[in-house]
This record gives structure tokens, sequence and C-alpha cells, in this order.
């Protein structure tokens, strides 16, 4: 049968005894008389039936017991200091809880916290990823990223990023494909598909753009989500159709090539969504201004590197 736990203030007149075998330095530390402290130890004794001390005519000596239940007695104190110090500490910081797509998280958003973080220490973002338009009023979520036209009734939207849409291949694939001159030529070649999201452009609106003419369904590899497609892609598997905030990084590391200086506008865009009235708080204020300032970044770049967009 377990033992009954002791009350807290025997156990730290154990410890403090044990640490100071002196009843009176004991005492003086934790703001009590000596009688009490040898009193609270005299009361262990007799609840676990154990001698804690040997007391010769001068000081203290703890005994085989003693010494065998005061490093855990030590051990216990430390522990709860050391929790309550941390859960305390996170009761100061401010968690965040962001919501976005999972492609835009991967490759966009998650490679740039580190800038976030080093300007707001004080606060932690929750990242979670959905595909559909989540509902603030059953996720606990204080703000989205969101890929569309930035009309979403009773809620705040602040635009982030445009975006451009263009083919994209390895440069492994381009050795042995050879140079590719018109976009027209791509039909002869191994084209990646994304799987139905009608957000996301597919090759036949492509081809309608760069004027094109498609008389049957573009056929190839089809993937679940954005990541896989260009992964395969860099793994010199096919073309893939490419949003610009995707692989911009890949793009300047040399793991993707942006096929002709052809592309086009996106009808929908990125855009930092959060209830109406809410928009103006510290914390999505804080993130608002960090991701407009990185997205006005990234699109720069993206401008630079590709004259036809700017």
């Amino acid at each position: 049968m377990r033992n009954r736990p002791p009350p807290i203030a025997t156990l730290r007149a154990l410890e403090a005894a044990a640490r100071h075998l002196n009843f009176t330095k004991a005492a003086e530390e934790l703001n009590v008389t000596q009688s009490a402290v040898s009193h609270q130890i005299r009361h262990l004794e007799e609840l676990w039936g154990l001698k804690l001390f040997d007391r010769p005519s001068r000081g203290l000596v703890l005994t085989r017991n003693g010494q065998a239940l005061a490093p855990v007695v030590r051990n216990f104190f430390d522990r709860l200091s050391d929790t309550l110090d941390t859960l305390q500490t996170e009761m100061t910081r401010i968690p965040l809880r962001v919501d976005t797509l999972q492609s835009f998280a991967v490759k966009w958003l998650v490679p740039r916290l580190g800038s976030f973080y080093s300007k707001h220490p004080d606060i932690d973002l929750w990242i979670s990823t959905h595909d559909e338009l989540i509902d603030f009023a059953v996720h606990e979520v204080d703000a989205t990223i969101r890929l569309g036209k930035g009309d979403y009734p009773g809620l705040h939207s602040t635009l982030l990023l445009r975006e451009y849409v263009f083919p994209v291949c390895s440069p492994k694939f381009l050795e042995k494909s050879g140079p590719l001159s018109s976009p027209k030529q791509l039909l002869k070649y191994h084209l990646l598909l994304r799987l139905g999201d009608p957000a996301h452009p597919n090759w036949e609106d492509w081809f309608q753009k760069v004027g094109v003419e498609t008389r049957f369904p573009i056929e190839g590899p089809r993937f679940p989500d954005t990541n896989m497609a260009l992964q395969a892609a860099m793994d010199g598997q096919g073309i893939a159709l490419a949003r610009s905030a995707h692989v911009f990084d890949d793009l300047q590391a040399g793991r993707l090539v942006k096929l002709f200086d052809v592309d086009y506008e996106s009808s929908v865009a990125y855009y930092l969504v959060c209830p109406k009235g809410v928009e103006d708080t510290p914390k999505i204020a804080t993130l608002r201004e960090w991701l407009v300032a990185e997205a006005a970044l990234a699109q720069a770049e993206y401008d630079h590197l590709s004259p036809s967009a700017a």
C-alpha cells in the first residue's frame, strides 16, 4: 500500500536540515523556529517509521534512511520549481494562431519565420494548415493566409502577394530535352498535373493565356498538392506549372528553371484574413506588418527576376 503523502512543510524541513545538517540554520532559512523544524522532522519519522537523523552531541548526521530520502525530496523541489518557472514563462508569451495552405506554409511562410522570431521573440506562432477557408467561430485561429480574391464577407483582408503562373523544370530535365524556344514545344513533353483545386491554374488555362491551342485534355502524372508536383519537377520527372510564391527560392538556388519569359498574373492572390474588428489588435497588427514587409520584398525580388511580371 502506498504511503500517505506527508505535509509539504515537513519535506521542506527535511530538505533544509539535510543540506545544512543543522536545525537552527534550517529554521533560519525557512523563517520558522528551531523547535518547529525539530517537530516536523519528528513527525516525518513517526509517519514513515524511519529514523532520518542521528543526533550526536554536536550537529546532525543523516542516517542511511535520511541519505536515501534527502536527494529524492531535493529533486522533487527542484523539478517543481523548474516546472513552475516554465509554466509561468509560457503564460507571459503570446500565442498567435495562423492557418494557411500547406503548400504556402512549406514553400513560403516557414522558411521566413526566423525573421519574425528575431523581431518578435515574445510571440509564438502556431501554424496549422487547411485547404478550405476555416470558420473563425469554430476553429481556434487568430488569422489565416488564403489564396483568393480578397472578398470574404464579414472578414477583414489585406493583400500580401500577387501570383504569377509559369512552367518550371529541373536543369537536369532541360539538359535531356535540349533548349525549349516556344510554349508550344511543351506539348511534346511530360507535363506534371495538380489534382482538382479550382484555385490552382491548370495547363489548359496556361496554354490558352499564351496563345497555344490544345484540342485535347492534357495528360500526365497527377499530384494531390503543389509541393509534390514541384518535387517531381526538381527530380527531373517532367515540367510543372508553378506559382511564383512557391518557387522563387528554388529558382534562385538553381533547383528549378523558369521556362520562357512568359507568365501571367493569376486571378487570385494571397491575403491575410481575420475577423473584422480584430485587425488592429497588437498581435494581428504585428503579424500583418511583418507579412506585408516580407511579401513586398519577395514581390520585388520576383519582379526583378522576371521583368515580364513587373
